[in-house]
C-alpha cells in the first residue's frame, strides 16, 4: 500500500545514513563520487564516457545530498561530492571536510509540478493558485521538505505563492527528489514536485508548469573534491567542465555553470 511505503521510507533513509562510503566503492583504484539524486541518469552516462577515454572507474552512489553529506562525514572513501544545493555543501565545508579551493557551482536548474503522464490537470502556476483543489483528495509528491534540496526548495515556492498552508497536511514525501518522480508515474500521486531534468528523463510523468525562478532560491549544484579525495578524482572533476560532458548535461536539461 502507498501509505505504507510512506512510513517505511524515513526508516530507509536513516539506515543509509550507516552504510560506510568505503563499502560503495568496489572497483580498486576507481574514483568514488557521491552525488545527488536528480544525476543519477547523467552522471552515469558521463561516467561511462569517461571510463572510454582514460581507462578509469567512475563508481556512483545517488541520495538525497544531506543524506550524503552526513555519509562523508561518517566514513572515509568518497572522493568528490556534487550536492543538489549550497547547504548541504556548506555543511561539509564547516567540518572541513572538503578540500579548499576545489569548490565550484557546477550546474542549475528549475522546479516544475508534474502530473501523470495521462492526467488532464491543468493549472497554472502564480500566486495563490488553486492546488490544494487540483490535488481532488489525494497528495502531493514532494521531496523531504527538511532534508532534500528539492524537497525544501518545493516548500518555499509554495510559501512564496500562498499555497503551503492549503497542501502541508496532504504530502507524500519521498527520501530524495527521484523516489517524488516514481510516485507520480507509478500514478500514486497526483501531482508532484521535482526538477525539470527529473521529468525529462521520465516518459511516465507530464509537466503541468514550471516555477517563477523568483519563488525560491537559484537552484545550484555545487562539487567539490572531499579532503581526502584520491589524485584520480580531480581529473574527473575537471572533466565535468569539457565540451564533452557538457554537451551530455545540456542534452538533459542542465545549465551547465562552470567554465
Amino acid at each position: 500500500m502507498v501509505w505504507v511505503r510512506w512510513l517505511i521510507r524515513p526508516v530507509f533513509v536513516a539506515l543509509l545514513l550507516l552504510v560506510p562510503v568505503a563499502a560503495q566503492a568496489q572497483a580498486p583504484g576507481s574514483i568514488t563520487v557521491l552525488a545527488a539524486a536528480s544525476l543519477t541518469d547523467v552522471m552515469q552516462e558521463i561516467g561511462r564516457n569517461y571510463q572510454a577515454t582514460t581507462g578509469k572507474k567512475v563508481v556512483f552512489s545517488f541520495a538525497g545530498s544531506m543524506i550524503l553529506a552526513k555519509q562523508i562525514e561518517a566514513s572515509a572513501g568518497a572522493d568528490l561530492f556534487i550536492s543538489a544545493d549550497t547547504v548541504s555543501m556548506d555543511y561539509l565545508e564547516g567540518k572541513n571536510l572538503i578540500a579548499k579551493g576545489t569548490r565550484t557551482n557546477l550546474l542549475g536548474n528549475r522546479l516544475v509540478l508534474i502530473a501523470p503522464g495521462d492526467s488532464k490537470i491543468a493549472l497554472r502556476i502564480e500566486s495563490g493558485f488553486r492546488l490544494a483543489d487540483a490535488l481532488k483528495g489525494g497528495r502531493l509528491a514532494v521531496a523531504n521538505t527538511d532534508t532534500v534540496p528539492a524537497g525544501r526548495y518545493g516548500k518555499a515556492a509554495l510559501t512564496a505563492l500562498g499555497v503551503w498552508d492549503g497542501v502541508k497536511d496532504r504530502l507524500a514525501q519521498g527520501e530524495d527528489v527521484r523516489a517524488t518522480l516514481a510516485y507520480v508515474a507509478r500514478g500514486e500521486a497526483p501531482l508532484g514536485i521535482v526538477y525539470a531534468t527529473d521529468a525529462r528523463a521520465e516518459h511516465k510523468v507530464r509537466v503541468v508548469g514550471t516555477f517563477p525562478e523568483s519563488s525560491h532560491q537559484p537552484i545550484r549544484y555545487p562539487a567539490a573534491l572531499t579532503r581526502d579525495a584520491k589524485p584520480d578524482a580531480a581529473a574527473f572533476l575537471a572533466y565535468l567542465k569539457t565540451t564533452a560532458a557538457r554537451a551530455v548535461l545540456e542534452r538533459a536539461g542542465f545549465t551547465v555553470l562552470a567554465k
